[in-house]
């Protein structure tokens, strides 16, 4: 759904509203609501970050987050899976994870509902990757593929059950296959 608001709002107006119900999004001076996650999504997104931390996290090599705004270029997006290198998760002095991130993230994973549009997604990724990101999925759970987009790199299309998910360097042990992946809805 696009709000759009009687004037242009600017990116720091926007920031300042309160957050909406799904969250929504400031991509080219409109604010755009996200679509409320359905089943498949909700599986794919509560089952995705435990894993990869699981993997990343105890050697502090980086941490996943869901649905973390995240604003840069110009843009405020909130990418289902945010994957941060350890070292340049934001901080507030104590040490803790700071609320507001600036950054794009190193990994970056959207999940495809039915209804969502598939452009805006992508759209969405290779902003990120414009912007120092180092790999972004999307996931189509109807279609049971995984579209992997690399800064200046043709797009790969994960479809066969047996071909293991490529991943950034940094998070190299983490082994997810197609059929891993998808199995998660079967559960």
């Amino acid at each position: 759904m696009v709000r759009t608001p009687t004037r242009t709002l600017t990116l720091e107006e926007f920031l300042q509203i309160a957050e909406t119900e799904p969250a929504s999004e400031y991509i080219d001076g409109k604010i755009i609501q996200k679509p409320m996650p359905q089943g498949e999504h909700s599986v794919l997104q509560t089952e995705l970050p435990p894993a990869i931390n699981l993997v990343v996290k105890p050697q502090q090599i980086a941490r996943a987050f869901t649905e973390l705004r995240c604003t840069v270029g110009g843009k405020s997006i909130i990418p289902d899976v945010s994957v941060f290198l350890w070292n340049r998760i934001p901080r507030k002095e104590n040490g803790g994870v700071a609320n507001v991130f600036s950054i794009s993230p190193d990994w970056t994973i959207e999940i495809l509902s039915p209804d969502q549009s598939q452009t805006k997604v992508t759209k969405n990724i290779l902003h990120c990757l414009k912007h120092g990101t180092q790999m972004g999925w999307l996931i189509d759970p109807q279609e049971q593929s995984v579209f992997i987009y690399l800064p200046d790199k043709p797009t790969i299309v994960c479809d066969e059950a047996d071909t293991r998910l490529p991943v950034p360097e940094f998070a190299k042990d983490f082994n997810l296959t197609v059929e891993g992946l998808f199995n998660w809805l079967l559960e």
